[in-house]
């Protein structure tokens, strides 16, 4: 399963976030988005959590936690289907 973390402090490492989410259990991946112009993290990542049950743990357990000095919100990632080229007026 796939999480969303938002409202991360900007100072937060990939793994601080990756240690948070292996107390409930085993972490498939995890990354931070990073601002290309900075480098500078853009205070939101993903983790990805390959048992449902551990990820859900995980989210609501952490979702509403202070980590340095910010109130992170932890959700269920959407998944958002690709689009379909359009090919009907050639």
């Amino acid at each position: 399963m796939k999480l969303l973390i938002r409202n991360l402090a900007r100072t937060t490492t990939e793994p601080e976030v990756r240690e948070m989410f292996e107390a409930f259990g085993a972490v498939q991946s995890c990354s931070l988005v990073i601002d290309k112009a900075s480098g500078r993290s853009k205070g939101f990542g993903f983790v990805e959590m390959p048992k449902a049950g551990e990820a859900k743990a995980a989210m609501k357990m952490l979702n509403g936690k202070d980590v340095a000095g910010s109130r992170i919100r932890v959700k269920k990632a959407e998944t958002t289907p690709h689009a379909e080229p359009d090919i009907g007026d050639r």
